[in-house]
């Protein structure tokens, strides 16, 4: 496996990460994107059903567990930490599919995947290669699916500046000429945007699920990105996209 300078620090830093066993800084902060994973899992849910799918940057497969029971005809998990997939294949789950592989450059075949998702996975890699090879992977009108971070906020680009530990030196949360560039590649591209409102008032509910006030928060943030130019206020996208 072929790997630069930046992709054996990825490794090396998500090995260690999961050798540890310890939870990230920042997990207790995700519950404000409780509707994002919602909205994520109830696409995979629709559209999994006698699929090819690859789980790109799988990590320790939390979300192959879960796609597993939408019953795709195969899915297959990737991650560049043996840490990670070893984690995964601890789990016993033999009806998928895990290998240790490098996202910007795997040895599966054109055209494989009918659907390609991840979670967290792209800002970690050089977009341009990884994005070219999902586009390479995927069939034609085939989907893919991704959450990844916005760094556009400045108030959360200050707290990641002030917290460097809790994430690899080389991850770079996506922008919007990001984003632009995945809308060269791929057709019928749909953002959706998550994260202001039910991240400001964080300290004011527990569990989102049965959190009035989550409910209330988030669709709050849905009319504030109706306003292009509030986007930037964003934490996390949901990227769908189909192949052209």
């Amino acid at each position: 496996m072929s790997l630069t300078k930046i992709n054996i620090r990825e490794k090396e830093f998500h090995n260690k990460l999961h050798s540890s066993g310890m939870p990230r800084l920042q997990n207790k902060y995700y519950k404000a994107l409780y509707n994002l994973y919602e909205d994520f899992l109830i696409f995979l849910k629709n559209n999994s059903q006698d699929k090819n799918i690859l789980d790109f940057g799988c990590g320790n497969g939390v979300y192959s567990e879960k796609v597993i029971n939408f019953n795709p005809s195969k899915l297959t998990a990737i991650d560049i930490s043996e840490e990670a997939i070893e984690a995964a294949k601890i789990k016993g789950n033999n009806k998928i599919d895990f290998k240790v592989e490098n996202c910007e450059n795997t040895k599966f075949s054109s055209d494989s995947f009918d659907i390609i998702y991840g979670v967290g996975i792209l800002h970690h890699l050089n977009l341009d290669k990884s994005i070219k090879e999902v586009e390479r992977l995927v069939k034609k009108d085939g989907n893919i699916i991704f959450i990844e971070p916005l760094g556009t906020n400045p108030i959360i680009n200050l707290y990641r500046k002030f917290t460097p530990n809790a994430r690899s030196e080389d991850e770079h949360p996506f922008t919007f000429d990001d984003i632009k560039q995945l809308r060269k590649l791929f057709n019928k591209v749909k953002i959706q945007y998550y994260g202001f409102f039910t991240l400001l008032f964080l300290p004011f509910y527990k569990s989102p699920k049965e959190s009035k006030i989550f409910s209330i928060l988030s669709r709050l943030d849905k009319i504030l990105f109706t306003i292009p130019f509030l986007k930037f206020l964003a934490w996390s996208v949901l990227i769908e996209a189909k192949k052209n």
